[in-house]
């Protein structure tokens, strides 16, 4: 994977994400590729990682962020990184399909 020719606002950055039953820190390389995650709370308290992920600018400081995880958990965030909001769709291990929608917040 190619590094980008211009990076996200996040770029090396990390956030927390809270959702009704999983909290998590999301930590963003300062290449614009690379992640590292830890889930802290919730039923997949200890997950943890890091990946490569891409993202697209959606409009004012909305960005969807997607990434693949090791065990083959698959990850979409829209996150407005202005309001402080995130909403989640992710596919589990498992292929259970969970929505979540919480708060942002630079950490």
């Amino acid at each position: 994977m190619n590094a980008p020719t211009h990076l996200p606002p996040f770029a090396g950055k990390t956030f927390e994400v809270r959702y009704d039953g999983l909290t998590a820190i999301n930590a963003y390389a300062e290449d614009g590729i690379h992640m590292r995650y830890e889930i802290t709370e919730g039923d997949f308290t200890g997950a943890k990682g890091e990946v490569a992920y891409t993202w697209q600018h959606v409009a004012g400081e909305i960005y969807a962020i997607s990434w693949q995880e090791a065990n083959r958990a698959t990850v979409v965030h829209i996150d407005d990184f202005a309001a402080g909001t995130s909403r989640s769709f992710f596919t589990a291990p498992s292929l259970d399909f969970f929505r979540l929608e919480g708060s942002l917040r630079a950490v």
